[in-house]
């Protein structure tokens, strides 16, 4: 016996021309166009495209179109991908292009893109539902005890602080 794989009956060995399009095709209008429309694209009557394209995206029945999709967009996470240090490098090019042609303004917003990469700035939104006059007198003092329980470490470190500082023994060894 040969100890090549036996090929599932059915199943063609390579992908067809209309198949290949569709591929290509969803993974060029990724977000921009629906599978179905794809198909359309590539060839499939209109009244079947929608259960083609689901079709042809099931790995059961169609691994050759399913892999061949996956490696599309594989290629294209490693042209366009985004990682950590080039998109720091790009971000520094940009700022100094812009610096070159002193426009100010680009280089900061590009610096400042740079450094919310590297984690420098956290934006923080703080959404507030409801009037604390609409509450209970009950209400307020489960808030109330919901804060201190939450927040009873700080509160601790707190009444630490109010002690004398020749009284705090120090918790690690100053050698």
């Amino acid at each position: 016996m040969d100890t090549e794989q036996k090929k599932k009956p059915g199943l063609p060995s390579r992908l067809t021309p209309m198949q290949m399009k569709f591929a290509e095709l969803l993974i060029y209008f990724e977000g921009r166009k629906f599978a179905y429309e794809c198909a359309i694209e590539a060839g499939y009557s209109k009244d079947t495209a929608r259960s083609q394209a689901s079709q042809l995206q099931n790995a059961k029945l169609y691994p050759h179109v399913v892999k061949y999709i996956g490696e599309l967009k594989d290629e294209r996470n490693k042209k366009y991908g985004v990682n950590y240090g080039g998109h720091l490098t790009e971000l520094g090019r940009i700022r100094d292009e812009a610096l070159k042609a002193r426009s100010f303004s680009a280089a900061t917003i590009a610096e400042k893109a740079r450094g919310q990469v590297g984690g420098l700035y956290i934006e923080q939104k703080i959404v507030r539902t409801g009037k604390i006059e609409d509450l209970s007198e009950e209400e307020l003092d489960n808030r109330i005890a919901n804060i201190v329980d939450d927040n009873s470490r700080i509160i601790e470190v707190k009444e630490e602080s109010d002690k004398d500082p020749k009284d705090i023994k120090p918790k690690l060894p100053l050698a």
